[in-house]
């Protein structure tokens, strides 16, 4: 006897007649997993996690920002007056200029000298697998350690740098590199340079990586040059790549912190004094915190506008995104 006879067979006087095959066992109820709320429901952690620790202190903030505030006591609502003060304050623009020159002496650095990086790393170069590694650890560091590291190596009288490199040549006349408010500037942004280029050229040499290599055959085959192949050929697919780690790294740049506390405290005077510090200082010294709520607001606002231009700007022209 066959085993479909047999299934027949036993299915009884009850079962469907001898000859037909037994009916399918009913389908499973529809699971959550086929219900569109299923990708919701997989980032409500993330997107609850974000709304407690960026959401609800920003509207701190802008709530703070519009009252009166005097030593941590919350007053009466008061309006721009916060506005107005920060507006009327010097330090506040001499901030903004700080941050500028930072980010313009830092990130185009970073972005040139990653970029080169990566496509020398792309070449196959003896010991890669090593040395890629070891690049990437100044990134690696917490930026607390990396203004440490640099305070040792550039202390006046005894610093690493300082005695074999800046007073043996005589480069500086002064006693330390953070004498001198332009010197101080332009040595952080170095130290920026420093810790944030390797993350910058492991990004650009893993988008050149995720190249097509089809495009560059048939540029060899052309008789295509090295320059002409990059500027035709890598600069154009890199773009989205590059726009947005520009973008950034402008972002991070002037929220710079850890590293100018560390290292000047925003001096000598007010000459390294960035957005972020002065907010520091105006909250924890100066208790103004009803100001200082204003200034996040101001560069949040700032920020989202000048991302939003650069956005549709990016996405139109040049494909970003």
């Amino acid at each position: 006897m066959s085993g479909a006879a047999a299934r027949v067979d036993a299915v009884g006087p009850a079962g469907p007649a001898p000859g037909r095959p037994l009916p399918l066992p009913p389908l499973p109820g529809r699971r959550f997993s086929d219900s569109p709320l299923y990708p919701y429901a997989l980032v409500l952690p993330a997107l609850m996690v974000l709304v407690l620790v960026s959401l609800v202190p920003f509207c701190y903030a802008v709530w703070l920002s519009v009252h009166s505030v005097e030593y941590g006591q919350v007053g009466a609502f008061n309006g721009w007056d916060n506005f107005a003060k920060l507006l009327a304050n010097d330090r506040f623009w001499n901030s903004l200029r700080v941050a500028a020159v930072f980010m313009l002496i830092a990130v185009p650095l970073e972005f040139l000298l990653g970029l080169g990086g990566a496509l020398v790393l792309n070449q196959r170069v003896w010991g890669r697998s090593v040395w890629l590694p070891l690049l990437f650890i100044p990134s690696m560091m917490a930026p607390i350690v990396v203004g440490l590291l640099w305070k040792i190596m550039l202390a006046g009288s005894w610093g690493l740098l300082s005695v074999n490199l800046i007073e043996r040549f005589g480069w500086l006349d002064g006693t330390s590199v953070f004498a001198s408010g332009d010197h101080a500037l332009v040595a952080l942004a170095l130290v920026d340079v420093w810790q944030w280029t390797p993350f910058m050229m492991l990004a650009f040499f893993a988008g050149r990586q995720a190249l097509p290599e089809s495009p560059y055959r048939a540029a060899a085959v052309d008789g295509a040059n090295s320059m002409q192949t990059f500027f035709r050929l890598t600069l154009p697919l890199m773009t989205p790549l590059l726009v947005v780690i520009g973008m950034l790294r402008f972002i991070d740049a002037f929220k710079i912190f850890d590293s100018i506390f560390i290292l000047t405290s925003g001096g000598p005077g007010v000459s390294t004094e960035s957005p972020s510090v002065l907010a520091y200082k105006m909250t924890f010294e100066q208790w103004r915190i009803g100001e200082s709520a204003a200034l996040a607001v101001m560069v949040w606002v700032a920020f989202f506008a000048l991302c939003s231009v650069f956005y549709h700007v990016a996405r139109k022209r040049l494909n970003a995104f």
